[in-house]
């Protein structure tokens, strides 16, 4: 009763927002929104047999990035972590605790049994072979975009989880974005005026190597 109460709220919730971006311009209406995030609670007791096990293969801006997201759902833990940079992993150890497992070869993660699922965040050319890899040895994927560097590497790929009936995900955050819902938001309700062009640039040189 609980959870349908909840789901009925967040519906509803939707509704509201649908009438205020069908309702004209809000003059203030981006002064005061603030930025929102919703969490859709659900209640549930963890108990060490409900642990999803993850270890991370490639520990740049978007390993650490989808790690970091990774943590924060409750019964994640990070076991273990690839990369062939010596710094990238000191600094798993220093963040996540010295006790993390970290080697420069992703084929000791994958032979190890006692970890569930993997997050691929390597350079693009090796997103098909690791993500197949890990299938193979029982493990769930979560790989970056793309999931391939050519075109002809997809139907190995998917052939590999539909033998192997393991879960795959790829990574295409952003496109759910709220930034962008926001940014509809916005335009809906007539702020910014008249549309006529649309710049945008996204910048990540930095010491981490984007």
């Amino acid at each position: 009763m609980k959870s349908q109460t909840s789901r009925r709220k967040f519906i509803r919730n939707l509704g509201g927002t649908a009438l205020l971006l069908s309702a004209g311009p809000v003059y203030g209406f981006a002064d005061r929104q603030k930025m929102e995030e919703h969490i859709i609670a659900f209640d549930k007791n963890f108990t060490s047999n409900d642990k999803i096990r993850i270890a991370a293969i490639g520990m740049g801006i978007m390993g650490n990035v989808d790690i970091n997201t990774a943590l924060k759902v409750p019964g994640v833990e990070l076991v273990a972590a690839c990369d062939l940079y010596s710094g990238r992993l000191e600094r798993v150890k220093e963040k996540y605790g010295k006790d993390i497992f970290t080697t420069r070869d992703y084929r000791e993660i994958l032979n190890r049994k006692d970890i569930d699922a993997v997050v691929i965040a390597t350079s693009d050319n090796w997103h098909a072979r690791i993500s197949m890899d890990a299938m193979n040895a029982g493990k769930s994927v979560y790989c970056e975009k793309p999931m391939v560097h050519r075109l002809s590497e997809g139907l190995d790929v998917i052939a590999t989880r539909d033998k192997t009936k393991k879960t795959m995900q790829v990574g295409s955050q952003r496109v759910s974005s709220i930034i962008y819902r926001k940014a509809k938001e916005l335009y809906k309700t007539g702020i910014i005026g008249q549309l006529n062009c649309i710049e945008a640039s996204f910048d990540r040189q930095d010491a981490l190597g984007a």
